[in-house]
């Protein structure tokens, strides 16, 4: 690397006394030619100020016209429209009589034919029926016959077609676009009023305008005379009116030349379809017709041909200059915005230049180092016999290309790290002057780099003392990018646990069939990017480790770009075994809920058991007795026996349904009929029921689905449900007619529960006891909390419990008469099986084993 030596080759600044030199040795003659400048400018400042003053002039003049005639156009434009909607408004009501009956043909046609006599721009007023026929109509005398809409005609135009259409369907007026009705006729235009018969179209009222007509009687006529007015169509065509002779083409492109000044607007509420344009007559002769115009361009031209001469020669001086003055102010730009710094030294070691940059970075000036020697007040001292010696190497030609890291001190005594780079600096000549040194502050690069390296250090230290698995591999590779403390003591410094881990965690819980085989091996991976796709999760177990791990896996992209898979594995394995057992003791807790609620109803269940024992023991007896004496046929005999075998079929029955009741069995949770389970518990409630003489009432809504419950559970729970209401109607003491139990069944849809809400099935039981004090319905759920002297408290504790692990929901409520409590409502709901299945599906994977 070779440097020119700034040094030398950077100019001195030009200063006041050098400038008063230079022009002191300048000749006379040259003088005046610089003096000479001075007039020239001023000629050329009065020549701009006098063209401007005419353009200024010029262009107000011209906005004053456009002005007026947009003033006039817009006010011609209102009268036109106000015209317009006179003639629509009478139509109108013209069209309203018609469609209330109040007028016939004949009024019709006079009232059309008053209309067309006193506006002479409305040619004709015809009645159009629903079929588009002619009904009636009036058409001014000085129509051709050709254009006379006779009754009964069909309507053929197309244009008058398009507007009947278009009045049909919005059922407002609406105006046609102007049209020519034949060859060699005016344009005109149509406004199609529709008619209405008892809220249905019943046709349209046609006023037809003739276009020239319009400009004749609605344009003022004093903007007439002032403009070339004309009505155009919305392609530009002229309709009516007159313009201005077309002008040169070639003349327009002068600049002196006057534009075309008009304007034009939609007429309403036509719309676009009908355009009306005035442009101004040309009455003034513009600015080459102006004498004073030559003249001062004759002067402009005499006075530019005498000081060319002159100017000539002052721009080639100029550009000189300017060139010097520009490489000077890049060169000073180049070395004020450099934001290294340089120093050159000399070849004994001197400071022969620094940037500004260099003594920025110091914060010692140009003066205050040009010219010192080592040792430099910007060497720390505790470091100086090291950058002694690297400035002999240096002197030496001993560099090192990549360069040297070492410490500056600044003036206020603040130090620094920064590198140097230093190469030969080489004259013009190819000679060496000395050396050249750049400098960069890396003090903020080396502190991000040791923040980076603590933070490196501090998240390997949480990683490692993480109490999960932590580990890092890229796909298709059996590379392990990362693995910290616990995954190398579960799987060692290899990667088949990592991949051990995917392959289990991504196991699907149900097994390949034949159809599965042409699968494609990607199917699971996520469909979108995969570095942003949600983590997974799943809980699998080790059988090496004997150990349950809930495993999370994400993708991401590693440091290099590569597409990799992260996957931590944490330790569940106490939690599973709290979980099994929780569900255990849960599940003896209900069987024992089963068994007490059984001995509650041991009394009642006893009363029911005696009666069919009872008769069946007066059956025996009665046939012992007739057999003895002789009395009984064999007819009377198989009666009896009968009798007797339904009451002990009865007594069977109420065993076994006691039996499958209180029997403890695995929870199985299968599609089930509601009104075989609510059959079920009835019978098994009546028994307590009748035995307090409470009336139970029940009702099944029909076709209901099926619900995915342990049938035995839902029993248990309306069981308990109807017995809690008996004791509560029974404590109370109501009279008979009061004492009763209603069980209701009913379909339900809970909202919140998704976008169309969830089916559900509610199952309500309500009494008519005394209801829940305020104190109890805020602990009814609470375990071991009961208001009964011999209750233990987890009858209603269990029910919640139950319904809760079928996805379903419990409440409570009193029941009011005016102020007065009547009862109490306790009501719960079970989502359907189909509900059931989707809600399950959100649940996490399952464990693998």
């Amino acid at each position: 690397m070779t440097l020119p030596d700034l040094s030398s080759t950077l100019p001195s600044r030009p200063s006041l006394a050098w400038h008063k030199r230079w022009w002191r040795s300048q000749s006379p003659a040259r003088q005046d030619r610089y003096a000479m400048l001075a007039p020239l400018l001023a000629v050329l400042m009065f020549l701009a100020a006098i063209a401007a003053a005419f353009g200024y002039l010029r262009l107000e003049e011209i906005d004053r016209e456009q002005q007026a005639v947009k003033r006039d156009v817009e006010y011609a434009q209102q009268r036109l429209r106000l015209r317009l909607l006179e003639r629509q408004e009478q139509l109108m009501r013209l069209a309203a009589d018609v469609s209330n009956q109040q007028i016939d043909s004949e009024e019709f046609v006079t009232q059309a034919e008053a209309l067309v006599q006193q506006y002479p721009e409305l040619q004709s007023v015809v009645w159009i029926d629903a079929k588009k026929r002619v009904k009636m109509g009036y058409t001014s005398p000085s129509v051709p016959n050709a254009q006379v809409r006779t009754a009964g005609e069909m309507v053929r135009l197309p244009a008058t077609e398009a507007t009947f259409g278009l009045a049909r369907d919005v059922r407002q007026p609406v105006y046609s676009t102007p049209f020519n009705t034949g060859t060699g006729t005016q344009a005109v235009l149509q406004v199609h009023v529709p008619l209405a018969d008892a809220g249905r179209f019943a046709g349209v009222v046609v006023g037809e305008y003739q276009i020239d007509g319009l400009m004749r009687y609605a344009v003022p006529s004093e903007i007439a005379a002032k403009y070339a007015v004309a009505l155009l169509d919305d392609q530009g065509k002229l309709l009516a009116g007159n313009t201005t002779p077309a002008r040169n083409a070639a003349a327009r492109f002068l600049p002196w030349t006057a534009q075309d000044n008009s304007y034009e607007i939609p007429v309403s509420p036509v719309g676009n379809g009908l355009v009306i344009r005035a442009q101004a007559y040309r009455t003034s002769l513009g600015l080459v017709g102006s004498g004073l115009f030559w003249l001062v361009a004759a002067l402009s031209l005499m006075t530019a041909w005498m000081l060319l001469g002159t100017w000539r020669h002052t721009r080639r001086r100029m550009q000189a200059q300017s060139a010097l003055i520009k490489e000077t102010n890049f060169r000073r730009a180049m070395e004020n915005s450099m934001l290294t710094g340089m120093r050159a030294l000399d070849m004994q070691g001197r400071i022969s230049y620094v940037n500004p940059a260099f003594c920025q970075m110091t914060g010692w000036s140009e003066t205050e180092l040009v010219g010192l020697t080592a040792p430099f007040p910007y060497w720390p001292e505790e470091d100086r016999e090291s950058l002694a010696s690297k400035l002999e190497d240096e002197l030496a030609g001993r560099t090192t290309p990549g360069g040297f890291q070492v410490r500056v001190k600044r003036k206020d005594g603040h130090v620094f790290d920064a590198r140097m780079y230093v190469s030969p600096l080489i004259d013009p000549k190819g000679q060496q002057t000395g050396w050249m040194t750049s400098m960069t502050d890396i003090t903020e690069p080396n502190r991000v780099r040791q923040q980076l390296s603590e933070s490196y250090e501090r998240f390997t230290t949480v990683l490692e003392g993480l109490d999960a698995s932590v580990s890092v591999a890229p796909l298709g590779s059996q590379e392990l990018l990362f693995a910290n403390k616990l995954y190398r003591q579960w799987f060692g410094s290899h990667t088949e646990g990592h991949l051990n881990l995917v392959a289990q965690a991504g196991r699907p819980d149900t097994p390949r069939g034949e159809a599965d085989d042409d699968v494609d091996v990607l199917v699971g991976l996520p469909v979108g990017e995969l570095t942003v796709a949600q983590s997974e999760n799943a809980e699998i177990f080790i059988s090496s480790l004997g150990k349950w791990l809930e495993v999370r896996s994400r993708y991401l992209s590693w440091t290099d770009g590569r597409l990799a898979q992260m996957v931590i594995a944490t330790d569940i394995t106490p939690r599973r075994h709290a979980e099994e057992q929780s569900a255990m003791q849960a599940e003896r807790a209900q069987s024992a809920s089963r068994l007490i609620t059984m001995g509650e109803m041991a009394s009642s269940v006893a009363h029911e058991l005696n009666q069919p024992l009872t008769a069946i023991n007066n059956y025996c007896n009665g046939m012992v007795s007739r057999i003895q004496s002789k009395q009984i046929n064999e007819q009377d005999l198989l009666a009896a026996l009968e009798k007797t075998a339904k009451q002990a079929q009865r007594a069977g029955q109420i065993i076994q349904r006691i039996r499958s009741f209180v029997k403890r069995s695995e929870p199985n949770r299968t599609p089930s009929d509601i009104s075989a389970m609510v059959a079920e518990a009835v019978e098994l409630a009546e028994i307590e029921l009748r035995r307090r003489n409470v009336r139970l009432t029940h009702y099944v809504a029909a076709r209901l689905p099926k619900l995915l419950v342990d049938p035995i559970l839902i029993e248990q729970v309306l069981v308990n449900l109807m017995k809690n209401a008996a004791e509560s109607v029974d404590n109370a003491q109501r009279p008979s007619a009061r004492r009763s139990v209603e069980l209701r069944v009913l379909p339900k849809v809970i909202e919140g529960q998704g976008a169309a809400g969830v089916g559900a099935v509610e199952f309500t039981v309500t009494d008519t006891g005394k209801g829940l004090a305020p104190e109890v319905m805020g602990r009814l759920y609470e375990a071991f909390f009961s208001t009964k002297a011999e209750g233990m408290g987890i009858g209603l504790n269990l029910c919640r419990t139950i319904v809760e692990s079928h996805q379903g929901r419990m409440q409570a409520e009193n029941l009011y008469n005016g102020g007065d409590i009547s009862g109490c409502r306790f009501s719960f709901w079970l989502p359907t099986a189909q509900d059931a299945l989707d809600a399950s599906s959100h649940e996490p994977v399952n464990a693998v084993h």
